[in-house]
């Protein structure tokens, strides 16, 4: 059950990360997942021409993690354990990437996942990566005396 959509996931995103603000856009949210591109720009290339790898990683690490908001909701402490991620092939120059990430599992302090970058307009994934999260226990309410 979908606790969070595109425009409360990017209002989230700006409030809490205001660091990353207009770089990704939520372009869909769905029982799937999230699909979550990145708005390629001159600080995002590497020489050469092409995106870099830490840009590609905080995509995917972005994604993810709204995949899990968009399940839990807006659950800011939960953080990245674990990334693999393999570059397959370089981006197109200059074109956005679309990340799109799945969960696989979301039990009470773990969440793993998935997720395929592709350049705008190519089916061919330039990156495939899998993301475990920690989620924090859920705040405990005090109780009267």
């Amino acid at each position: 059950m979908l606790k969070m959509d595109a425009p409360a996931l990017e209002a989230f995103l700006a409030r809490e990360f205001p660091q990353v603000n207009g770089d990704f856009t939520v372009e869909r949210v769905d029982d799937d997942g999230v699909a979550v591109r990145l708005a390629v720009g001159e600080r995002h290339l590497r020489p050469g021409g092409t995106v870099s790898g830490p840009s590609m990683f905080a995509l995917a690490d972005v994604a993810i993690y709204l995949a899990i908001l968009s399940r839990l909701g807006p659950v800011a402490l939960a953080v990245t354990t674990n990334c693999a991620i393999d570059f397959m092939r370089k981006p197109a120059a200059a074109t956005d990437l679309i990340c799109d990430a799945r969960l696989l599992k979301l039990g009470r302090v773990l969440a793993i996942g998935d997720c395929l970058i592709r350049s705008e307009g190519r089916d061919a994934p330039v990156a495939r990566a899998s993301l475990t999260y920690s989620i924090p226990p859920a705040p405990v309410t005090p109780t009267g005396s």
